[in-house]
Parts: C-alpha cells; sequence; structure tokens
C-alpha cells in the first residue's frame, strides 16, 4: 500500500468512489447501494433473534466484537421468503456511523454508473421497493435500482 493511500483525506475516498455500485439481486431485480456505503460482504451467519422486531429484521450478529442487526431486504420490500443457499450474502453497509447488514440474494458486481445514465425512479404508487430509490440507470441492457441508503433505513434506525 502507498503512502498516498494511506493519507487519502476521507473526501478524496468518496471522490473515488463516487458513482461506483455495488450491485446485487433480490430475485431476478438487480439493485445498486453506492459503494462508499459498503464495508465488507461476508456469508449468512446465524442471527440472534430480538423479539417485537418486525419480520425482516432477522436479528442481530456479532462481528469481529461488534454486535451488528441484520435486515432481509427481500422480506423489507414485502417479497416472499425464500431459504439461503450458496448465493445468499450479508452486505455489511454503514449508516450514521452504525454498521449494518443486508442479506442479499446474490452479488453482481460493482458497476461504474454515469450520473448522464441515471433518471429519478418514476412514480407507480406506494410500493415500499420504490420510496426507498434513488435513481434508476440503464447499463447495456440492465437496469440497475439504485437504493437510496438513508431511506432504506429511515424506519427502523430512527
Amino acid at each position: 500500500m502507498t503512502t498516498e493511500t494511506l493519507t487519502a483525506a476521507p473526501e478524496e475516498v468518496r471522490d473515488d468512489l463516487h458513482g461506483r455500485y455495488l450491485t446485487f439481486y433480490i430475485g431476478d431485480t438487480l439493485y445498486g447501494i453506492e459503494l462508499m456505503h459498503v464495508i465488507e460482504i461476508i456469508s449468512v451467519q446465524p442471527t440472534t433473534r430480538v423479539p417485537g422486531l418486525p419480520p425482516y429484521i432477522k436479528g442481530l450478529i456479532n462481528l469481529r466484537g461488534k454486535v451488528v442487526p441484520v435486515i432481509d431486504i427481500r422480506l423489507k420490500f414485502h417479497q416472499e421468503e425464500r431459504p439461503y443457499d450458496d448465493k445468499t450474502c450479508i452486505i455489511v453497509v454503514t449508516i450514521d456511523d452504525m454498521n449494518v447488514g443486508l442479506i442479499a440474494d446474490a452479488v453482481a458486481e460493482v458497476a461504474d454508473i454515469d450520473q448522464s445514465l441515471t433518471s429519478p425512479p418514476p412514480e407507480l404508487g406506494t410500493a415500499d421497493g420504490e420510496r426507498y430509490l434513488r435513481s434508476v440507470a440503464k447499463v447495456g441492457d440492465r437496469v440497475i435500482l439504485n437504493i437510496d441508503i438513508q431511506r432504506f433505513f429511515r424506519s427502523d434506525l430512527g
């Protein structure tokens, strides 16, 4: 690792990650989260269930000494639950200085998405998935629904 990398200011790191998204699948739909929020991707782990929480909050995990809540994106979007398989993973993100795990069906890739390829999400009604979207991007023949991480967690972490 170079000295430049070690001493890079947070603003420089954010600039390097601007327009880069980790893409993942929920069913056949491709979603994206800004890479600047992503800490790591881990395999699904047993969770400690917390009574009284919504079913989409699967519980807590111990991640190297830190307690991390885990949310199943599929369930938060009111989609049918499905058994986890070898592609199911937890995307650990940071929001307001807190780490949270997001269970996704599968991770796709890191995509560079130019702002010119994005548009605001259409207003189709009151679907939960729609209100959590920041933008919709068309990259090649794929459509990527980019999640607004602040809105996604607003009701859970407020």
